[in-house]
């Protein structure tokens, strides 16, 4: 029942950090938002680690560092997805995706095993993930191959993270996550000092790389997104504008946040089975939408209050179960 709890909480509190990386992400470009976002998160579970303790051991910080690596491929296919489009279909199925794929590991691979009411529960979650995840008010089209492909992909890396965080010893404490975080900051640095180094040999200033340009959708280092607000150059929308300085906190705050649900998420798979785990933590979205609708204002659609009452009432038969 504990870990059914915390995985909710968990999915609650990555929807927040896809939260404030997607509005920072409106000022600054979403690479450097994940790359801010991981600095920060990284230093949050430095600070824990020694409070917490932790057995470093080749293995965990292998299946650690796997696990940034699988964060960052979920990214770069979230990225593409939105590029690509539609996000009404395309949102929903990742967030589907991310839930099936270590739910099936779990019960298939693992063997575990479940009660009538936990099975019951688990199909209660994957209707509520679609209906959370759904996008309201974007013209539904038919997708491409090429998006389903990479939806597919961006669910599965996400799933991926999941199974991979599930396969570290009890003892290692916090260690796989400060070597996820830290893989997450080397390459996603990497990847800004790169498009620095471009910008200045075509006569630009190198701090012209941390401004939006194309995709802006402020990924977590986990892989999560806020997909809801996310939008292209070509076909966004404009916002208030808030300072570069606020979203600079805003970044950081969306990685300590990240860090945090990492944490829960982590406890979770440790006390509880991996397919009870999965399932509700890909109900993340729930959490942006009701940031959304109490910070911005934004009506939240029927079909969404729907999916986040299912949420609640599978959160309740998987912690029963």
């Amino acid at each position: 029942m504990i870990s059914a709890v915390l995985a909710l909480v968990g999915a609650l509190l990555y929807g927040a950090a896809d939260f404030f990386g997607g509005v920072a992400a409106k000022r600054l470009r979403s690479i450097v938002v994940t790359a801010v976002a991981g600095l920060s998160g990284l230093i949050a579970l430095a600070i824990a680690l020694p409070l917490v303790g932790g057995v470093w051991t080749l293995a965990d910080m292998a299946w650690g560092a796997l696990a940034g690596l699988f964060g960052l491929i979920a990214v770069a296919l979230l990225y593409a997805c939105l590029a690509v489009g539609p996000m009404s279909i395309l949102s929903p199925l990742t967030a589907v995706i991310s839930a099936i794929a270590p739910m099936l590991w779990g019960l298939l691979i693992d063997g575990e095993t479940l009660s009538p009411v936990a099975y019951a529960g688990l199909g209660v979650a994957l209707v509520a993930v679609v209906l959370v995840g759904f996008i309201p008010g974007e013209k539904v089209v038919r997708p491409s191959a090429r998006g389903l492909l990479m939806a597919v992909g961006a669910g599965a890396a996400i799933g991926g993270f999941l199974i991979v965080l599930d396969q570290t010893a009890t003892d290692s404490g916090l260690v796989p996550l400060v070597m996820s975080r830290a893989t997450t900051v080397v390459v996603t640095s990497a990847i800004v000092a790169g498009l620095a180094m471009v910008a200045v040999r075509r006569g630009l200033a190198a701090a012209s790389v941390l401004t939006p340009a194309g995709t802006s959708v402020g990924a977590t280092p986990s892989g999560h997104a806020d997909l809801e607000h996310a939008s292209t150059g070509a076909t966004a929308v404009p916002q208030p504008a808030s300072p570069v300085a606020r979203a600079w906190w805003l970044a950081i705050v969306c990685g300590v946040v990240d860090a945090a649900a990492n944490v829960l998420l982590l406890v979770a798979l440790r006390g509880g089975e991996l397919s009870i785990v999965s399932a509700l933590t890909a109900l993340y979205p729930a959490g942006t939408i009701l940031l959304a609708a109490i910070v911005l204002r934004e009506r939240v659609a029927g079909i969404q209050w729907l999916g986040l009452a299912l949420a609640l009432v599978a959160g309740g038969m998987l912690a029963l179960g």
